[in-house]
């Protein structure tokens, strides 16, 4: 049997002869003598990554480069935790201790336990004491002192802990004491795993430093999360068995990290790796990508063609390999079951993918809503910073009219570095114009079409900068905004492709258009290069301002609307015959 987690494989005596490792179950005892030592975060992370980030023989082994937009979501958060901070330190500054957020580890741990020994009741930016033994370190923003003695943590994060409903247990964020937590009338819990084991994590490294409550105290068991909004504390109940199989967080913690454990001090002594590459979602941003990537395609690891618990699954039927997944008979019954393909599809994906075709057809003819006046529409932001760049290629196919705007492309742009309040002039000035354009079609009885490729960004972005900037010069209401988004005039063409190819290689649009014989100009056009043309181009790293990589991201910019008209033009085309039908491979 093979078993996964978390994107990887955990290999036993079953596994082919070339995958099989057999290795005894390393607990937490063994960090003490590794001196494996990892934070929370590993708990949520693939384990072949946590391997790899141990292994000493890959040090010099491809990476991909660095997230460009990693520095500024990490810049966001540190000002919501000032933010926090400085709320806090104002209201309760008789209870207040601050541990400076520079200085190595140990020094920021023994001022943090210097605020301890004294009885702090708010430890702010506080390092706990490394965990040898059970090789755990970390640190909480907040240490809340309760009734009794000892300390409970508090996160405070950048992203939403609560929605609408009822039942989330809060305090005020300045009343962060767990004993005044009540049921929250308009507030429900969201689900969020990283916030509660990071939460398990530290209550471990405070039993094991000596600062947790007692077990009889009724705080014993609760952490709080201070979300975006920043206005309540959510208080979890880490004893409270809501986990899948009735489980508490505390036991799904010490489940995954202690595996976690396992797989790295195996790498770190060099034992054989608990964990094998199998891609799934979160190798998009993983800096082990490369490495990982190069080991699947020389092996032709089935999760290359279905990735996830797809994969897992035909793992446990001997279904290592494309090939051996091709050499399936779409006919009969799945050897397994399997989420999200139907099973002819599967087995269609995979010969196309050892064809080395990128795109097959699942039927004769793509059906593709066209129209007299077409404009293709690509949004640039930078992060979740903001919406820099509004990007529009206008054409014709039922012919030009007089007073009819000219073909081409336009760009409505802000260079000033987002977020900025610049951003409503440029959301304005696009609004208006594609409006503009769709009204003047309709009221010449034409037909008007707008598309883009992958329309979440596009449709989170109309809809949020209707929001932000309500009640500027030319900002349309939200209802106006979602009327657009609801027409049938705006068409998503990933949703096209989703449901009428299949795609051996990925959707993604710089995947796809290649079939319709696109290239774009820029042999290092992507999304994440397109970050760092950004910094540059506004001057984010404290360098003047780069017009030529203005110039870089509104060429890029270009090419992808230009991309998008060229997809739905090839699909609509004869050409679109000479792409095999699924039914046929």
């Amino acid at each position: 049997m093979v078993v996964s987690t978390l994107g990887c494989v955990t290999v036993n005596e079953t596994s082919p002869a070339s995958m099989r490792e057999r290795t005894p179950a390393i607990g937490t005892g063994g960090a003490a003598v590794t001196g494996v030592s990892l934070d929370a975060a590993v708990t949520t992370r693939c384990r072949r990554r946590v391997h790899l980030d141990h292994d000493p023989t890959v040090a010099d082994a491809p990476r991909a480069l660095p997230d460009p937009s990693l520095e500024q979501r990490r810049a966001d958060a540190q000002a919501h935790r000032d933010r926090i901070g400085a709320l806090l330190a104002a209201e309760h500054p008789s209870l207040w201790a601050v541990v400076p957020a520079d200085g190595a580890a140990r020094e920021r741990a023994e001022a943090t336990a210097v605020a301890v020994a004294a009885d702090a009741g708010l430890i702010w930016n506080a390092q706990l004491p490394r965990d040898v033994a059970g090789g755990r370190r970390g640190g909480a923003e907040l240490l809340v002192r309760v009734p009794g003695g000892g300390y409970v943590p508090v996160l405070v994060v950048r992203h939403r802990v609560t929605d609408p409903g009822q039942g989330a247990l809060t305090t005020p964020v300045l009343a962060p004491f767990p004993g005044a937590a009540r049921a929250d009338a308009t507030r429900k819990v969201r689900s969020q795993p990283r916030d509660l084991l990071r939460l398990a994590h530290l209550t471990r490294m405070l039993r094991a430093a000596g600062w947790a409550p007692s077990a009889e105290n009724a705080a014993a068991a609760l952490g709080g999360v201070v979300g975006l909004d920043g206005d309540v504390v959510v208080w979890h109940d880490l004893a409270a068995e809501h986990w899948p199989g009735g489980r508490s967080t505390m036991v799904e913690y010490d489940a995954r990290f202690a595996d976690r454990i396992s797989v790295a001090t195996a790498a770190v002594t060099g034992g054989p790796a608990l964990a094998l590459p199998s891609r799934v979602t979160e190798c998009r941003r993983c800096p082990w990508w490369p490495t990982c990537e190069a080991a699947l395609a020389d092996g032709q690891d089935v999760s290359l063609v279905v990735r996830g618990e797809s994969a897992v699954a035909l793992r446990t039927v001997g279904v290592f390999t494309v090939a051996q997944l091709a050499a399936l008979d779409p006919a009969q019954e799945p050897p397994v079951p399997l989420p999200g393909l139907a099973f002819p599809d599967t087995i269609a994906l995979a010969r196309a993918w050892l064809r080395g075709m990128s795109v097959v057809r699942r039927v004769p003819a793509v059906p593709v809503p066209r129209a007299d006046v077409e404009v293709d529409v690509d949004m640039e932001s930078f992060g979740e910073a903001g919406a820099y760049m509004w990007g529009v290629l206008l054409t014709h196919p039922g012919g030009l009219r007089e007073g009819d705007e000219p073909d081409g492309y336009r760009a409505f742009a802000t260079w000033d570095p987002v977020p900025t309040i610049d951003e409503a002039r440029s959301f304005a000035e696009f609004w208006s114009w594609i409006t503009g354009v769709r009204d003047a079609a309709l009221a010449s009885g034409r037909t008007f079409a707008a598309y883009c490729y992958n329309e979440q960004a596009e449709n989170r972005w109309l809809l949020g900068s209707a929001e932000r900037f309500a009640g500027m010069p030319g900002i349309p209401a939200v209802e106006q905004v979602q009327e657009f988004i609801d027409a049938d005039s705006w068409v998503d063409l990933f949703a096209v492709v989703n449901d009428w190819f299949l795609c051996a290689h990925g959707k993604g649009l710089k995947r796809i258009a290649p079939a319709a014989g696109f290239a774009w100009r820029d042999a290092e056009a992507g999304g994440e290069n397109s970050m760092r043309w950004y910094r540059d181009a506004v001057g984010l790293d404290g360098n003047p301002p780069d017009p030529a990589q203005r110039a870089r991201l509104l060429e890029y910019n270009e090419d992808d609307v230009a991309a998008t008209r060229a997809l739905r033009e090839w699909m609509t085309s004869p050409a679109i015959d000479d792409v095999p039908l699924a039914a046929d491979l």
